[in-house]
């Protein structure tokens, strides 16, 4: 991913983005989320018991050698990112389906951050009100690690017709 087009964080809280607004190639980059162990195991306890989140001393024995997070940890992370900071999406952030891997481990040190670009933008023919945006995101570290790749197809509305146009 380039910066050619980036839209900053701090531009997400300005104003709701809709389809009319995206461009494809068009870049958005999150605030960031410190990870630390704490979180990951009270993550893993209630949604993924499993040893290598759990306990940083059954993980050394594991593939990962050592404490990870659930990559659905990382997974809701992302999301709280693109929510809060990452994609201003009018309406919120629907999504329609994607896929989503999980290249390395998130490690308690990890401080989070999301780019994410358009990648595909069609209008619907059916509901012209909206249409559906294909983004492709990195969850990175502070490294520029990437730990989460997802590209998802996400219902976004085009913008209202002004009060009173056409009339």
């Amino acid at each position: 991913m380039t910066d050619t087009h980036a839209r900053s964080a701090s531009m997400a809280g300005k104003s709701p983005i809709y389809l009319d607004d995206l461009a494809v190639g068009d870049l958005f980059k999150s605030g960031e989320h410190a990870m630390d162990e704490a979180q990951i195991t009270s993550f893993a306890a209630q949604f993924d018991p499993q040893p290598f989140h759990l306990d940083d001393a059954a993980a050394r024995d594991t593939l990962f050698g050592g404490l990870a997070a659930s990559g659905w940890h990382t997974a809701a992370v992302t999301m709280r990112l693109q929510v809060t900071s990452g994609l201003p999406i009018a309406g919120g952030i629907i999504g329609a389906g994607g896929e989503l891997s999980w290249p390395r481990p998130t490690r308690a040190t990890d401080v989070l951050h999301v780019v994410s670009e358009v990648v595909q933008i069609q209008p619907s023919k059916s509901k012209p009100d909206r249409g559906m945006v294909t983004v492709r995101s990195e969850t990175r570290n502070q490294h520029g690690d990437v730990l989460q790749l997802s590209t998802v197809r996400i219902v976004v509305p085009r913008r209202p017709a002004a009060d009173g146009a056409g009339a």
